[in-house]
C-alpha cells in the first residue's frame, strides 16, 4: 500500500479520493513539522501547497519518495531540477485555479480603479465622501504580461469592458498571437502604451524584478499596476518610489516578494490595494486543486502515462536506498 504524506492543508475532497483509492495518508501536524525530513523517509509521495519548501535535501531525506504533488499551479517552492536529478516526479494542478485567479485580477483592478477599499473605509468611519473620483476601464489599454491560460482569460474579460488588449510573452509566437486576436509587443513598447499592466508570469531568473526602476520610467504617467500572479516579478522598492512621486496612479497586489511581507510601506500606501495571496482562495478552486492534485499523485504512483508532470525525462533511475 502506497503511503502519502501531506505537509500543508488540503481540501477534504482530495483526501476522500486518497481514501477511496486505499492508500495510507498522514497529515503532518504542527508538532511534527520540525521532523519532516525524518518522517518523509517512510513515504512514497509528498503533497504540499506553498508553505513547505521542497528542497534537494528534503527530497534526499525521502528515501522512498517517488512523487511530489504541488497543490496549485506554481512550483516555485519545489526544487524541480533536484527532483529530476533524483528521479522524483513533480506533478501539480495546472488548471484548478485559472478562473479564481482571473476573477481576482479583475476584483483588484476594479477596486483600484474605483477606489473601493478607500470608499468602504470612509463609510465605515461614518463619512460620506463623494470626492473619491476613480477612472473607467472603457477605452483604456490593458497590457498583459504573460499570455498563458490566465492571461488569455483576463484578456477575454477585458474586452468585455471594452478595453484594448496588448500582450508580452517571449514564449508566444506572432502566428499564435494572431489566432488569439491579440497584438504581441516587446515589453518596453507594451509599457509605453498600456494604461494598466497585469502580470501572469511565473517567477524565474529572467522574470525576477521584470518591472524595475528603468522600465517603470517608460510607463505612462498615472498608469496602474496589477499583480495577481507571482511575487518577485516587480521591484517593490522601485514601485513604491513611483507611487510616491506620482508617476504611477496606483497598484493592486495579491502577491509579494516576501510573504507575508515584513516591510509594510507598500501595503499601507494610500494608492495600493493589497490582499494576502488570495488568487486561488475560492471554495470552488480549493476543491478543484485538491481533487486535481490527488488525481495526479495517484496516477503517478500507479505509473499511468496520463500524468501532467512538471519535470522529466530523468537522467537515470533512482537507486533504492
Amino acid at each position: 500500500m502506497a503511503k502519502i504524506l501531506i505537509s500543508d492543508s488540503l481540501d477534504p475532497s482530495g483526501l476522500s479520493l486518497f481514501k477511496e483509492a486505499g492508500v495510507e495518508v498522514h497529515q503532518l501536524t504542527a508538532e511534527e513539522r520540525p521532523r519532516l525530513p525524518e518522517i518523509l523517509a517512510d513515504y512514497e509521495a509528498l503533497v504540499v501547497r506553498s508553505s513547505t519548501q521542497v528542497t534537494a535535501d528534503l527530497m534526499k531525506a525521502g528515501k522512498k519518495l517517488k512523487v511530489v504533488g504541488r497543490a496549485g499551479i506554481g512550483v516555485d517552492n519545489v526544487d524541480v531540477a533536484a527532483a529530476t536529478e533524483l528521479g522524483i516526479l513533480v506533478v501539480n494542478a495546472p488548471t484548478a485555479n485559472l478562473m479564481s485567479a482571473t476573477e481576482h485580477t479583475f476584483a483588484l483592478l476594479l477596486s483600484l480603479a474605483r477606489r473601493v477599499p478607500e470608499a468602504d473605509a470612509s463609510m465605515k468611519a461614518g463619512e460620506w465622501n463623494r470626492k473619491l473620483t476613480g477612472v473607467e476601464l472603457q477605452g483604456k489599454t490593458l497590457g498583459v504580461i504573460g499570455f498563458g491560460r490566465i492571461g488569455q482569460r483576463v484578456a477575454d474579460r477585458a474586452r468585455g469592458f471594452e478595453m484594448k488588449v496588448v500582450a508580452y510573452d517571449p514564449f508566444l509566437d506572432a502566428a499564435a498571437a494572431r489566432k488569439m486576436d491579440v497584438e504581441l509587443l516587446p515589453l518596453d513598447d507594451l509599457l509605453a502604451r498600456a494604461d494598466v499592466i497585469t502580470f501572469h508570469t511565473p517567477l524565474t531568473k529572467e522574470s525576477r524584478n521584470l518591472l524595475n526602476r528603468e522600465r517603470i520610467a517608460k510607463m505612462k504617467k498615472g498608469a496602474l499596476v496589477v499583480n495577481c500572479g507571482r511575487g518577485g516579478v516587480i521591484d517593490e522598492e522601485a514601485l513604491l518610489e513611483a507611487l510616491e512621486s506620482g508617476h504611477l496612479g496606483g497598484a493592486a497586489l495579491d502577491v509579494f516578494a516576501e510573504e507575508p511581507p515584513k516591510d509594510l510601506r507598500l501595503v499601507r500606501h494610500k494608492k495600493v490595494v493589497a490582499t494576502p495571496h488570495l488568487g486561488a482562495q475560492t471554495a470552488e478552486a480549493q476543491e478543484r486543486i485538491s481533487i486535481e492534485t490527488a488525481q495526479m499523485v495517484l496516477a503517478a504512483l500507479s505509473g499511468s502515462p496520463e500524468v501532467a508532470a512538471v519535470n522529466g525525462p530523468f537522467p537515470s533511475q533512482r537507486k533504492a536506498d
